[in-house]
């Protein structure tokens, strides 16, 4: 779909209804406004999205972030694989963070780290020599067209196939390494920016960074105004560089272990918010003179946390490596819950499916498997061989389809966190969705067969059994409740099982 040409057809079509309806003689004095179709909280239940005329979650298993400034990353045959998978999400790096090729963190792969001479960065190349990572370094003064008609081609191929991109700004650098190849770093660029330890470069006692960082916001901000399917992050994993102390996950261990990682959980510290919230800043501010107005993502800490006093400009918490927890801690706030990253606990597909159905299913908005069979020549997500600490494959990408289009078969907004239902589910974990007395979605983590003790407002039902890793219907039967507790014995199953519970009889709303 061409964005631009659907603009130019709506314009005429208003202006045609606007002749049609304005008074012989005279000139209407009703105001010209154009409507806003951005992806957005669903009015109804903002812990999902408004996109397109629907209510919606956001499931993928993605690339490393490195799509869009790494030349050669072929993005339409990325893409056609996601939508070809069903998968409707996707994240990227603008460009302020690059990674060293064939080392960071273990990856040979690193869509995230170009090879020499393959970096296509928001800003020119000068005349001069230099940069770490191969070629001329930077100007920071001057933007590259190359990078923003790569990125609006990006947008535009992601648009048309219904997928939503969350676009970081910047991330945390996790060592002097990283740091060294970002263009903002004093020998990558001409502009003479500070000599600054690598840990204050997302604060706002950054030298003369801030300036360089504002107008790379501002500029990113302008070029995807355009686009319905965008949503912004300020900063990749805050924590890692200004990290506070914040809880921990089991807190029966002994000192020291049980207050280091991976037990404990770190959020950002002060420093690090006051910087966060000035990104926020710019990004509403440039919006306001702008059309479309994007919904602004926030990171707050790995695994799970409560947490403290999002800013009224953040619209969606996002977590990475979670726990269903982070959902039921914040799920009063009444924003987007996103389980933003996981990928760190191997390669087999299990795993994964199983933090995506723990997550989804306790209420959460959206789920990003970091998918490490994505690279360059690889597009289709067909690299097999050990690529880093994850996983990623074609099976897992189908799994997750199946976990979305399992979602699509409710009223999403309509559905709420549900902890009365399913009384009790034998050697195994349940995780409910729910309209009660309407239909429910139950995802049953274990292997069983498991029996549940339901129970339900007085009515006829009827229970579909289904296995998560292929989508097929297991059993089938219809119940009738009396509101008393109802025994359901489910098939066999290994590494969870799906089931929806609905009333046909149920008025419609």
């Amino acid at each position: 779909m061409d964005l631009s040409r659907v603009h130019r057809l709506g314009a005429v079509s208003l202006f045609v209804i606007m002749l049609m309806v304005a008074p012989i003689g005279g000139q209407s004095t009703a105001p010209r406004t154009r409507i806003d179709r951005t992806i957005r909280l669903a009015e109804r239940n903002p812990h999902y999205f408004s996109f397109r005329g629907k209510t919606v979650a956001l499931i993928t298993s993605g690339e490393h972030y490195g799509a869009v400034f790494n030349r050669n990353f072929n993005h339409k045959k990325y893409f056609s694989t996601l939508s070809a998978d069903g998968l409707n999400y996707m994240r990227i790096f603008g460009g302020a963070y690059i990674e060293v090729p064939h080392k960071s963190f273990g990856i040979q792969r690193n869509d995230l780290a170009p090879e020499s001479g393959d970096l296509i960065a928001p800003w020119e190349r000068s005349d001069k020599p230099g940069y770490i990572g191969g070629g001329n370094r930077f100007d920071l003064t001057e933007w590259n067209p190359a990078y923003f008609a790569r990125l609006k081609d990006f947008l535009q191929e992601a648009s048309q196939r219904q997928i939503v991109v969350e676009l970081s700004f910047f991330s945390s650098h996790y060592g002097q390494e990283q740091w060294e190849f970002s263009p903002f770093y004093p020998a990558n660029n001409v502009n003479q920016t500070g000599a600054i330890d690598w840990k204050l470069a997302e604060t706002l006692d950054n030298g003369n960074l801030l300036k360089f960082q504002e107008a790379y916001v501002r500029r990113l901000v302008q070029e995807a105004n355009e686009f319905d399917n965008v949503i912004f992050e300020i900063l990749n994993e805050p924590w890692s560089d200004r990290p506070a102390y914040e809880d921990v996950m089991n807190p029966y261990l002994q000192k020291p272990a049980r207050d280091r990682y991976p037990n404990s959980i770190e959020v950002a510290d002060e420093l690090s918010l006051a910087w966060q919230a000035k990104v926020a800043e710019w990004i509403a501010s440039e919006e306001a003179s702008l059309h479309n107005k994007h919904l602004i993502a926030q990171i707050y800490c790995n695994f799970r946390c409560s947490v403290r006093s999002p800013s009224v400009q953040v619209s969606m918490l996002n977590f990475h490596y979670a726990y269903p927890e982070a959902v039921i801690e914040n799920y009063g706030l009444d924003k987007a819950i996103s389980y933003d990253e996981t990928g760190f606990l191997g390669r087999e597909d299990a795993a994964y499916t199983r933090q995506a159905w723990n997550f989804m299913l306790s209420g959460g908005s959206a789920f990003d498997a970091l998918d490490y069979s994505f690279s360059v020549g690889h597009e289709d997500g067909s690299d097999t061989e050990p690529n880093g600490p994850g996983g990623g494959s074609a099976t897992l990408r189908k799994q997750l389809g199946i976990l979305k289009r399992f979602l699509e078969r409710f009223s999403l907004a309509d559905l709420k966190p549900d902890c009365e239902t399913v009384k009790h589910a034998a050697g195994v974990r349940a995780r409910v969705l729910s309209d009660p007395g309407r239909e429910y979605a139950i995802y049953l983590d274990g292997s069983g067969p498991s029996e549940l003790m339901v129970q339900l407002p007085r009515g006829g039902y009827l229970v579909e059994w289904m296995n998560v890793e292929s989508g097929e219907a297991v059993k089938t039967e219809r119940i009738h409740s009396s509101e008393e507790v109802y025994v359901l014995k489910s098939p066999k199953f290994v590494n969870g099982m799906a089931l929806r519970i609905s009333n046909p009889a149920a008025p419609t709303r």
